[in-house]
């Protein structure tokens, strides 16, 4: 850009005004690439896709409910098992398509080698859908919702 010249007659100082001419190569060139480019964005090909009517298949997903208590009684879907015919259930859980959704409910007094020894089983057996079932602290989520938590029915 130029801002002053040499000429000496103008008295030394410099021009204060924009050079436009570099600005309006630039505009032309972005719009005639602009112009180039438009017609290749909107071009398509036309497929014949084939029609096909089909509904998709509605599976009621299938939930076991596997509780501990706090005295290490094991029950699937409330009905009381012992561990060699917890793991049988596995193993049929395990063979089917899709595997059930298998839940652990345990007391919160259960000794860990219990619930170890029935995830191990159910690893071993092959289950793959296995969760734990939690209930919220009820001081921690009031504090986190700024409500009061409820009074317990022994509490005045």
């Amino acid at each position: 850009m130029a801002f002053g010249s040499f000429d000496n007659k103008s008295g030394g100082h410099t021009v204060s005004e924009i050079n436009m001419v570099p600005l309006i190569d630039v505009m032309l060139v972005l719009l005639v690439i602009f112009i180039i480019t438009a017609p290749l964005l909107s071009h398509s090909l036309k497929v014949d896709l084939p029609q096909v009517r089909g509904e998709p298949v509605e599976q009621e997903p299938v939930v076991v409910d596997l509780a501990i208590d706090a005295n290490g009684n094991v029950f699937w879907n409330e009905a009381p098992i012992d561990m060699p015919g917890l793991r049988v259930q596995f193993a049929q859980s395990a063979a089917l398509e899709p595997q059930p959704s298998i839940r652990i409910r345990a007391d919160h007094a259960t000794r860990y080698d219990i619930l170890a020894a029935i995830m191990g089983a159910a690893r071993e057996s092959g289950v793959k859908r296995l969760g734990f079932i939690t209930r919220p602290d009820q001081a921690a989520s009031a504090a986190r919702s700024d409500v009061p938590a409820a009074a317990s029915p022994d509490s005045p």
